[in-house]
């Protein structure tokens, strides 16, 4: 049975098969940026590659101590607030500045998860700055009851970089709004209530996201989200079928495949599988049909090529509206294209976005066509601080920063080099099981073994956290099972970026 030893020279060693020398006489050991005291970890790593130097130096923290945040994490937070964590030793962020972070003991960290894919052009990014500073000197709030610039500029700026039809935006706070209003939005237009996503999908943490959102962890004893139903989800790393092939990524899974080329016997098979869902599980008039172009929280799914343009002919058939969930794949982390969608040749009728639009301040946005904004115009919707001036002024500021430092070729770039580099340690290492991914949005699969391909158990999956992070550099964690390692950053340098070879550390 496959076991991780707790030590981290030895969870290494188990991981690599190097052997490790130890370092108990060391007061404090360096891992690559991030210190670790000596009575945390008994040994170290040898020979890890430092990190790229920085120029910026951060703020001395002298705020109050790691202990009584802790208290008041404790006492004042809502349980769910230490819950999220996802480490035994927490990172206690005090400041950052483009790729890296700084903790209140003044360790660097380079930030590969990005906030939750949410940081899109760097923390504390100076032009996106500027545009914060130079906007509140003039206007904090107002409402769109009043008509003012920022609001308006960036409506503009934003529908050029979205297809016709789509370009008629509304903007909210965050993803699980502007999913929500997608949700009314689509059963207001089509007359229809039933909605379709996939399982292991995540669209929100709201009353009625929580129906489109398929993963237990997630869900809550009461009633929520009635009207979704939730199809099999496409994988073709885990589910039932793929190939070495199917999926439109530098890296292809290893399992066996006999298609011809061009032809993906699993595309088909899962296909099926939605059609079976659509004549047992809805009404034969739906609502409509929620994906994101890649699984975010699902653990960077990606689907058979052809697999969104088949389902959305099946879904408009029945009268459904698709809608491309772009909170995480959009703004160019997929690379190869501004939107994820663009990617499988589709067009949707509603793309929702938050996330990386304001670069972690908290704006999102449904975007439609004039006929689908028309019908929800029949009511009123009121949103105070959708559209916030100081929202606008930074998420037009996010734009032109993607455009002027090419940020979606730096994603294309640096994300197929990780990519294809990661691909030679699976290659090497029988619990990386699979490497998947466009862009800078990508997943590394962690299994017990490639041939049952059960994800590797939650401790351990911990452990290797734990381990990342004290070498100073942060991931995140996806799949239903938390088994996937997820990288959504590192799209900015201080420096120029220069390709550093991916070792085995």
């Amino acid at each position: 049975m496959h076991k991780v030893v707790f030590p981290v020279s030895f969870r290494w060693a188990f991981l690599t098969g190097q052997k490790k020398c130890t370092h108990s006489s060391l007061g404090k050991l360096h891992l690559s940026g991030a210190l670790c005291q000596k009575e945390d970890y008994k040994y170290t790593i040898p020979d890890i590659p430092e990190m790229p130097s920085c120029s910026f130096n951060p703020e001395e923290y002298k705020g109050m101590s790691k202990e009584r945040m802790l208290d008041i994490r404790r006492q004042n937070c809502n349980p769910m607030t230490p819950k999220v964590t996802y480490y035994k030793r927490p990172v206690f962020i005090h400041q950052g500045y483009m790729q890296w972070l700084w903790d209140v003991d003044g360790r660097r960290y380079l930030d590969l998860f990005a906030g939750v894919a949410t940081v899109s052009v760097g923390h504390c990014h100076p032009k996106v700055l500027t545009a914060a500073e130079q906007q509140l000197k003039k206007l904090w709030h107002t409402t769109n009851i009043y008509i003012y610039p920022t609001l308006h500029e960036y409506c503009e700026k934003l529908a050029s970089y979205l297809p016709d039809p789509l370009k008629v935006i509304y903007l909210t706070n965050s993803g699980s709004e502007a999913n929500d209003l997608a949700m009314l939005m689509a059963r207001l237009h089509t007359g229809n209530y039933d909605i379709i996503t996939f399982r292991g999908s995540y669209h929100g943490g709201g009353p009625q996201t929580l129906g489109l959102t398929s993963n237990a962890a997630y869900k809550y004893p009461v009633a929520s989200g009635l009207g979704c139903t939730n199809t099999m989800c496409p994988d073709v790393f885990r589910g039932p079928w793929g190939g070495s092939h199917c999926r439109d990524s530098p890296v292809q899974t290893i399992r066996d495949c006999s298609c011809a080329q061009g032809h993906c016997k699993a595309n088909e098979l899962y296909i099926e599988q939605l059609r079976e869902t659509l004549a047992t599980s809805v009404p034969t008039r739906i609502a409509g049909f929620f994906a994101e172009p890649i699984q975010g929280v699902g653990g960077a799914v990606q689907y058979p090529r052809d697999f969104l343009k088949e389902a959305y002919r099946l879904v408009r058939e029945r009268g459904g509206i698709c809608i491309a969930d772009e909170v995480q794949t959009g703004f160019g982390r997929t690379g190869s294209h501004f939107w994820g969608f663009q990617g499988h040749d589709v067009i949707p009728d509603m793309v929702t976005m938050a996330k990386g639009i304001g670069n972690g301040f908290p704006m999102g946005a449904v975007v439609t066509t004039p006929e689908i904004a028309a019908s929800f115009a029949r009511g009123v919707h009121f949103n105070t601080f959708g559209g916030n001036p100081v929202a606008c002024a930074m998420a037009s500021s996010v734009l032109d920063t993607i455009q002027e430092d090419k940020m979606q070729k730096v994603s294309l770039d640096v994300g197929t080099y990780l990519l294809k580099e990661l691909a030679k340690l699976r290659d090497k290492y029988e619990i990386i099981g699979d490497v998947r991914g466009k862009g800078l949005m990508i997943g590394v699969e962690m299994v017990t073994d490639k041939t049952s391909r059960t994800p590797l158990p939650s401790g351990e999956m911990s452990e290797i956290f734990e381990d990342v992070k004290d070498m100073g550099v942060l991931i995140g964690k996806g799949g239903l099972y938390g088994q996937v390692t997820v990288d959504r950053g590192g799209r900015i340098s201080c420096n120029p970026w220069t390709p550093v070879k991916i070792t085995n550390h």
